[in-house]
């Protein structure tokens, strides 16, 4: 096996996930387009040197529909002969297809591969694409289908995490998406995007709140109550977790994750397709994983799964210089962070997606380029990232500065 490496990756800036966002104007083709033309534009490249295209698409219906990942290159002005794929792992979507492409890389059956991922949430509406896990009653009642949510609030329940914990967790990650954007910390890796007559609609990530203080989350109404109580969500839980009483609903849409619009793109390939296009490699991929966790709280993988990277690598947390775990809901990090002792310095320094939105197709292959730019800020060297992903799976991915 031969080294993956990082030789470049951009995203869109995140647009308000609803008709009146910024991004909703522009489809999810031309989004996914926009950033392909972008990582192979700055390398000064044709798009002949690339194998493949692999693009994390969560709803791949109506417009996200029929190969995404096709469609996009074709649009961008590659050349025919670049194949595309979409894949779906739900929010581990856009990480799981750069593991994708660094081990098809690693494997030597592709020199240089586009991986990344797209959601236009405003477009195509989370959970459009339907599926048996929660309308088939057979599926839904042997994984004791749960709403997300309710598992998040769930979490807390089990993990004593309070309503004013899971809002001060959110109100620090506004704070530090706010001054990650005032000092330009995302600035070198942001690609503005452009309406069908060039125009710029935005180059800024619109979802933040920086203003946001506890005061004002703790006006807002818990979001998961109706699922979990009145539509008998909470009944179901209860029946895979006897030793609970009763759940407490803590979760607002201040202290969850973002409805937004985006895409991203990280540019992989191996040592000899930089050497023959003069590109220097700014990381390689060390270790990749993905795991299945119980399905009906769904968002406890994240820790058990770095835990496997990390074991896969020859390495232990000590050996991480940054970590970025999707803020899927405020107490998933929380869970994480106590369950590898991190300290929160170290986890998620620029914000997350309760501050910046989660696009779920693409928050991976974004989450990775964030830890990537911070760690060249910092001169560190060693960065994990991991996301939770509904019916029960994480994936997380090792990434080693050059």
């Amino acid at each position: 096996m031969s080294d993956a490496f990082i030789y470049d990756h951009v995203r869109t800036p995140r647009g308000r996930g609803r008709p009146d966002g910024a991004l909703h104007e522009i489809t999810p083709i031309q989004l996914a387009a926009q950033v392909l033309s972008a990582v192979r534009d700055r390398q000064g490249l044709d798009g002949s040197q690339f194998d493949d295209v692999i693009l994390g698409c969560v709803s791949p219906v109506g417009e996200q529909g029929a190969d995404i990942a096709r469609l996009a290159a074709l649009m961008a002005d590659y050349p025919e002969q670049v194949a595309g794929v979409q894949i779906n792992r739900f929010c581990a979507s856009g990480l799981d297809a750069v593991n994708m492409a660094a081990a098809k890389v690693a494997a030597g059956y592709a020199g240089a591969i586009v991986a990344g991922g797209v959601d236009s949430m405003s477009r195509v509406v989370i959970g459009s694409d339907g599926g048996a896990w929660s309308l088939d009653p057979q599926v839904a009642w042997k994984s004791y289908f749960t709403p997300q949510g309710v598992g998040a609030d769930l979490i807390a329940t089990l993990d004593g995490y309070s309503r004013e914990m899971v809002d001060a967790y959110a109100v620090e990650s506004q704070r530090r998406a706010a001054h990650a954007w005032s000092n330009g910390f995302f600035s070198k890796s942001i690609v503005p995007v452009r309406d069908v007559i060039g125009e710029v609609v935005l180059d800024r990530d619109e979802y933040m709140k920086p203003g946001t203080t506890l005061e004002a989350l703790a006006a807002l109404k818990a979001a998961f109550v109706q699922q979990g109580e009145q539509a008998g969500f909470n009944a179901i839980a209860l029946q895979r977790y006897p030793l609970v009483e009763s759940i407490r609903h803590v979760h607002t849409a201040g202290n969850s994750s973002g409805i937004v619009d985006g895409a991203a793109a990280v540019l992989i390939g191996s040592a000899e397709f930089g050497r023959q296009n003069g590109l220097k490699p700014r990381a390689r991929v060390r270790s990749a994983a993905s795991i299945g966790s119980e399905p009906t709280i769904m968002l406890t993988g994240p820790a058990a799964c770095s835990e496997k990277a990390l074991r896969m690598a020859g390495m232990s947390v000590r050996d991480i210089d940054l970590f970025e775990i999707n803020e899927a809901f405020a107490s998933v990090v929380l869970r994480y962070m106590r369950a590898l002792e991190l300290s929160p310095e170290f986890v998620n320094v620029n914000g997350g997606a309760i501050a910046l939105g989660h696009p779920l197709g693409a928050t991976g292959a974004m989450l990775l380029g964030t830890v990537l730019d911070e760690l060249e800020r910092r001169d560190l060297n060693t960065g994990l990232i991991t996301l939770c992903a509904a019916a029960g799976q994480a994936t997380a991915t090792i990434i080693e500065r050059i």
